[in-house]
């Protein structure tokens, strides 16, 4: 087998570049990894939190190799690893967790205690998320093998439906997650703020869990559309009005039962000052929003560290929120990685049973792996799509 490998590198504010990188081994260090695989990677995924890192919002180092949303096929397996074989069709969690920690054990692995040294959780080529090596590659190693991987059960069955498969590995558990702190069920009206792929798989999360209205604000025309293309109602925040007459136009009432965000830290104001960044801003909609007693799911990404912030305290994580609103209304908040292994099986069914078609609904389009840099800078500029690489022309043939 060719020791060749490429991979997604990120080389500073605004730049990746696709580049000869050393192959994976099964390896941690100076140690054998013998709980680890060796994959070749048949889709991985742009994700809206490597764009931060690219945008300069993060203090990741140039040379980071990217991607943390992997489906791959398994080639080679150290000799602990008992149940995935060669030729196995896997799913990769973005959380790496031990399974043999206390949190690993209570299904909280996004927060693992022992594969960061820095803090609990780890993810794939993440800034500050314990050095692991990304999988925007053509090969990539998985520790802890066994316990990570989902398998999926017929891999020719899984090929004809990897485009909505390969959303597995983060954003489609992320916004489900998203949606059941946040207590949405059967009937429920549902806030969603983004529109971005998270917020899409979120809004279809919703109307899988039974919610009866979805909502979903975003200032990009183009996004909008696409929710509603799968029965959501929409508001554009770049129009002025109170968001809560606006809500009420929609619902008769001011306020919904549950609320997501899927922005995270960076934020805009809306209406006539929808170009200026205000990080807080969706947390205090959640609680303005929110009815009281309602919870308020937080999957968007908050950083302790913005080097890009506009003002000094954002730049350490510090923001202006109006919590007392939120205890006043006994609002719960849940934040946090969403713990992938908590979720994937379950909506795994549903895709391959035909109950949800998310790839139609975050709209995917694959691309190779030279062509990331372009869906990068297309992603950036707030294209309604998610972009899905496909490295070895595997998902194309």
């Amino acid at each position: 087998m060719s020791a060749a490998n490429r991979g997604v590198v990120y080389k500073g504010p605004g730049q990746v570049a696709v580049e000869a990188i050393a192959y994976p081994e099964l390896a941690l260090g100076n140690r054998k990894c013998d709980h680890g695989v060796i994959l070749k990677v048949v889709t991985t995924n742009i994700c809206g939190s490597d764009q931060h890192m690219v945008r300069g919002r993060t203090t990741a180092p140039s040379g980071l190799v990217l991607g943390h949303e992997i489906t791959g096929l398994v080639i080679e397996a150290g000799r602990d690893v008992e149940f995935i074989k060669p030729g196995d069709l896997v799913s990769v969690p973005f959380n790496i967790a031990c399974g043999r920690c206390r949190n690993c054990k209570e299904g909280r692995t996004g927060i693992c205690l022992n594969v960061n040294p820095a803090r609990p959780g780890a993810a794939y080529g993440y800034v500050d998320m314990g050095g692991w090596v990304g999988g925007q590659t053509e090969y990539v190693m998985v520790p802890y093998a066994d316990f990570n991987l989902l398998k999926f059960p017929d891999a020719d069955q899984a090929m004809e439906k990897i485009r909505d498969l390969t959303l597995l590995s983060d954003i489609f558990p992320t916004g489900f997650h998203g949606c059941v702190t946040a207590g949405v069920g059967p009937g429920s009206t549902v806030y969603i703020a983004g529109a971005g792929p998270v917020g899409l798989a979120a809004a279809v999360s919703a109307q899988l869990l039974g919610a009866a209205c979805v909502i979903v604000g975003d200032m990009i025309e183009e996004r909008l559309a696409q929710a509603r293309s799968f029965g959501c109602e929409t508001l554009d925040l770049t129009q002025e009005g109170d968001m809560a007459d606006r809500i009420e136009a929609i619902l008769g009432e001011r306020e919904v039962d549950a609320f997501v965000d899927c922005v995270g830290f960076e934020a805009h104001a809306c209406g006539c000052n929808h170009g200026k960044e205000a990080p807080a801003t969706v947390l205090n909609s959640a609680m303005s929003l929110t009815r009281a007693g309602g919870q308020i799911g937080i999957p968007g990404l908050y950083v302790t560290e913005d080097p890009g912030a506009t003002d000094d305290a954002a730049k350490h994580g510090a923001l202006s929120m109006q919590f007392g609103l939120g205890w006043a209304k006994s609002h719960s908040f849940h934040t946090g990685q969403c713990p992938v292994m908590k979720y994937h099986r379950p909506l795994m069914q549903a895709i391959l049973f035909g109950k949800v078609n998310i790839a139609d609904a975050v709209n995917v389009q694959m691309i190779t792996l030279d062509q990331a840099p372009q869906g990068y800078a297309d992603f950036d500029g707030g294209a309604a799509k998610k972009f899905v690489i496909d490295p070895h022309g595997s998902v194309a043939a």
